[in-house]
């Protein structure tokens, strides 16, 4: 495009218009698709249709509708599952009176969609795809694109869209062109009448005053008279075009029409305005067909520009006006002088020779028209369009949606992302222990070991026969203790925690059993006198106590119970609970207990109430050689571990040593938890210890019974 003519972002604008493409739409037929069914995806076949859909009548021309065609055979076809039809037969349904004619060029499938639209709606949905881009910026060169499931589709529908709009700036040129015909006809209607009128006085003034030689009488005396009247007709005849253009531009009937260019008078300045004012009217015209609103700035750019053009017109005329009435009279003036001459000729032949001077005014009239109007049919005939192509368009051999490499690299991205994501947004909503980093990072208290989760329904696990997994971590925590206590003899240990259902009174039942193993004489204290849970773990009811002892109710000798089943480990129990546990453990009494117990028995272990919520286990620390602090995975919050490293830092309880318990198997890794030190199992491991079976799930447990041959087995892991 010229961008010296036109204005580029204007006619993107008309290529993206409904009117335009609704032309393309009636032109190609696209009202109706047609569509193949198959088995994973429906396909648009465009042309290659085996049948076109003849529209007989139709109901509704806004609603879309669909078909669907089922052949039978090569002849017969059913429509939405309807009664047979043939090719060439009419049928009727609820849409209106179609047939089917058929394609002999193309061969026939089972099942086929044909969708029908109006072409408003089929005009949207090719505008909602054509991009229209500036190819080189600064330029009057642009790019047409179209994407669509259909490659040759598009590219008819580009190509189309251009020959439309070719046809579409002739259209207006043509119009603009017309205007002028029309007037020159009307004009030229109006002279004829006028000159055949006064031809015909002429005539009859001179066979009724037989005037017929009164040119050889007044040949000398009207040559001057002639060359005077000769310009004051052409000042004359100027003048009437410029009030025949006047009287045009102020009739609002021609507000926004253009300026027949035919009617030019000898101004250059004038001739230029008429063919700025005629452009700008183009250029609105151009944005009104590309349905562009009037309070669009554009339109009101534009008329404001022809508001402003028109008043200069108008004063363009204005001064021409003048110019020609002074040169008429100055003639007039001249043709007086000349007429003097002749007053001797006879009245009659005067009155002859104005006639005759009305004729040949309007035959001059007449015969410029005339010429104009030849010139502006030639004119006409002769419009080129101000676009050019330099590309047709061409469908793409190669499907630009879906692009493969960058779904399989958004998969990529996803599958690892998300998952990721995941992870991470969990490990920051976790504010629980669930490595032995999560407590390493916190604090540089020494973890003494870890306890796997144990699927036994009894507290007490460790005995001389036992080779579970969970039986030998207590037995490396028993190993790890020698380098805690440091050669002390008859230690006494206190077991806690940060808060309740840590697993405190297993630990310490296990610990004591697996200490009485190694032939020290142990007895388990159960100091969490809140909340006792050692004779429950062990089976014993309860009775008489350590409280009964502290009141003075009791003896020690008669407190002290063997444990079933296991040498060297004794248990007492902790007795009523008091209502006034603190200050009963300040009892001078407490010291009592602790020396008899050191005389007595090797090992002591204090089964005390959460550190963390009472004071009872700072208390009895006093008494205690050193600390067990029990965090249980997934249980334990973080910040209790902070509790822990205050503890150990500022020596509030003795010699404090971390054991994790119920440490459950993470997938893939083969040991209990993170830690430094992990607990294998599985190849090269299973005569090392016993497997401890999980509960059947409930899954399983339906596979068996739905299974009496039990062909469906899992080999089971070691899980503690």
């Amino acid at each position: 495009m010229s961008s010296r003519t036109l204005n580029v972002s204007n006619e993107i604008e008309v290529l993206k218009s409904r009117p335009l493409m609704e032309r393309v739409v009636n032109k190609l037929n696209l009202q109706t698709s047609y569509y193949v069914v198959g088995r994973i995806r429906t396909d648009n076949i465009y042309s290659n249709a085996p049948f076109l859909l003849d529209i007989l009548e139709l109901n509704d021309s806004l609603r879309s509708f669909t078909l669907n065609v089922k052949f039978i055979n090569d002849k017969q076809f059913r429509i939405n599952n309807d009664q047979l039809f043939s090719f060439d037969q009419a049928f009727k349904n609820q849409d209106g009176v179609f047939r089917l004619i058929r394609n002999p060029r193309k061969g026939i499938g089972k099942e086929y969609n044909v969708v029908w639209q109006s072409t408003y709606g089929a005009a949207s949905l090719f505008i909602g795809g054509l991009q229209v881009t500036p190819k080189i910026l600064g330029t009057g060169i642009i790019n047409i694109s179209l994407e669509g499931v259909h490659p040759e589709l598009c590219a008819d529908v580009i190509n189309e869209l251009m020959q439309q709009y070719e046809q579409k700036t002739k259209e207006d040129k043509s119009s603009a062109a017309g205007q002028t015909l029309n007037f020159i006809d009307v004009r030229l209607d109006t002279l004829g009448n006028e000159l055949e009128t006064a031809q015909k006085i002429l005539l009859d003034y001179q066979v009724k005053n037989d005037l017929f030689d009164v040119e050889k009488l007044s040949d000398s005396y009207l040559e001057n008279i002639s060359s005077t009247d000769k310009a004051m007709n052409e000042q004359q005849f100027n003048l009437n075009i410029a009030e025949i253009l006047e009287s045009y531009l102020v009739d609002k009937q021609n507000e926004f029409n253009t300026v027949p260019s035919s009617f030019t008078l000898q101004d250059p300045t004038l001739n230029g305005l008429v063919e700025e004012y005629n452009r700008a009217q183009l250029q609105r015209k151009l944005l009104v067909d590309a349905n562009i609103k009037e309070e669009n700035p554009s339109i009101k750019q534009k008329k404001g520009e022809i508001e402003n053009l028109r008043k200069s017109l108008l004063e363009s005329l204005k001064n021409i006006k003048a110019l020609f009435n002074s040169n008429i009279r100055e003639f007039k003036r001249k043709s007086i002088l000349t007429q003097s001459q002749v007053k001797e000729l006879p009245f009659k032949t005067k009155e002859y020779l104005e006639l005759k001077r009305q004729v040949e005014n309007k035959q001059t009239i007449y015969n410029f028209l005339q010429a104009r109007r030849e010139e502006t049919a030639i004119s006409r005939a002769s419009f080129t369009a101000d676009s050019q192509v330099i590309d047709k368009a061409v469908p793409s051999g190669t499907p630009i949606k879906p692009n493969k490499r960058a779904i399989q690299l958004l998969a990529i991205l996803i599958g690892l992302g998300i998952p990721g994501l995941f992870i991470f947004i969990a490990e920051m909503l976790n504010d629980r222990i669930t490595t032995r980093f999560d407590i390493e990072k916190i604090t540089s208290a020494p973890i003494l070991g870890e306890i796997g989760h144990s699927y036994s329904n009894k507290a007490l696990i460790v005995n001389r026969t036992n080779r579970s997994m969970v039986a030998e971590q207590f037995r490396i925590i028993r190993s790890n203790l020698q380098y805690i206590l440091n050669k002390i003899e008859k230690p006494i240990i206190l077991v806690t925690s940060s808060f309740s259902g840590e697993g405190k009174s297993f630990v310490t039942t296990n610990l004591g059993a697996v200490i009485a193993l190694a032939g020290k004489k142990t007895i388990i204290l159960e100091f969490d006198i809140r909340k006792p849970k050692v004779l429950h773990g062990l089976g014993v009811s309860k009775r008489q106590g350590i409280t009964n002892f502290l009141v003075g109710k009791a003896s020690l000798e008669e407190l002290i119970l063997p444990v079933e089943g296991s040498e060297n480990l004794f248990v007492m129990g902790c007795g009523p609970i008091p209502p006034n546990p603190s200050e009963l453990l300040l009892d001078p009494r407490v010291e009592e207990l602790f020396s008899w117990l050191r005389k007595n028995f090797d090992v002591v272990l204090l089964d005390t109430a959460p550190v963390g919520m009472v004071s009872d286990a700072l208390t009895l620390s006093k008494f205690s050689d050193c600390t067990l602090y029990l965090v249980r995975q997934a249980h334990t919050f973080k910040k209790q571990i902070g509790l822990i490293d205050e503890f150990y830092r500022e020596n509030k309880l003795p010699k404090v040593s971390i054991i994790i318990n119920d440490v459950k198997l993470k997938a893939g890794y083969g040991y209990y938890g993170y830690g430094r030190y992990g607990y294998g199992y599985g190849y090269g491991y299973g005569s090392y210890y016993e497997e401890e079976s999980a509960p059947e799930t409930f899954f399983e447990k339906t596979i068996n019974i739905l299974n009496p041959f039990k062909w469906f087995r899992r080999s089971r892991k070691k899980i503690n």
